[in-house]
């Protein structure tokens, strides 16, 4: 029944920290919409994001910053991947590392944003794009 994620939301305590990250960091464009809605786009899905304290209704029952463990695909490769994060000084919590996703192999690098959201940021071995029909 279910094919593909189309947006998913987090919750910031720094609207403007948060930004910078998805923007500067993980290359995601920033999408503004509604009455003063944010939101990041990557590929075919986006990221909505509600502030701390002033969320959009209906919400998670619990919305609260950091909670949130997702695992992001890009095509770039692990050198790649590395010299961005070094670069731009975001700490790496760990990688490289192998793991398994949802269609194979895959070397990952797992980060913290703003609101220490563990985010892995990862591509998959042997030019898999991830994508499952």
């Amino acid at each position: 029944m279910i094919n593909h994620l189309d947006h998913l939301v987090i919750t910031t305590r720094d609207l403007n920290s948060c930004i910078d990250f998805y923007t500067r960091i993980l290359k995601m464009e920033l999408v503004r919409f509604g009455d003063n809605r944010v939101a990041f786009t990557f590929g075919q899905q986006k990221i909505n994001v509600h502030e701390y304290g002033n969320e959009i209704e209906p919400k998670a029952h619990l919305p609260v910053p950091g909670s949130l463990d997702i695992c992001l695909i890009t095509d770039w490769s692990t050198e790649q991947i590395k010299h961005h994060l070094e670069a731009a000084q975001i700490a790496i919590q760990e990688g490289p590392v192998t793991r398994t996703g949802a269609v194979g192999s895959i070397t990952s690098f797992y980060l913290r944003d703003p609101d220490l959201n563990l985010i892995e940021v990862s591509h998959y071995h042997n030019n898999q794009s991830g994508i499952s029909q």
